[in-house]
């Protein structure tokens, strides 16, 4: 019995870490407008990414998906935008891409 909970737990963790959240996949529809290493600053309104402190850009993305962030208008006019993008993003895709970009600094 104890042979079969360890086997359970091994192959529930191995399942998890399979479909874990692959921040840098998920981040190259971003590029698009964020540029590959999250450095560029689209049309001269949005910051670069990697300026902007983990924590902030990670409760950005979460309020761009729910339409909180300044009455839907985002914080520089791209609302629209940035909840269409967001909305297929899970909590655990936001995590990861922003974890990623931590990684591009």
């Amino acid at each position: 019995m104890k042979k079969m909970l360890i086997i359970s737990a091994i192959a529930a963790l191995a399942c998890s870490s399979v479909f874990a959240a692959d921040g840098a996949t998920i981040f190259k529809k971003c590029a698009v407008c964020h540029g590959q290493k999250a450095e560029k600053k689209y049309l001269n309104k949005v910051p670069v990414l990697t300026e902007i402190d983990a924590a902030t850009r990670l409760a950005d993305m979460k309020a761009y998906k729910d339409g909180s962030l300044n009455g839907g208008k985002g914080k520089v006019g791209m609302g629209g935008i940035m909840k269409g993008q967001m909305a297929p993003l899970s909590d655990d895709d936001m995590v990861a891409v922003n974890d990623y970009i931590s990684t591009l600094k």
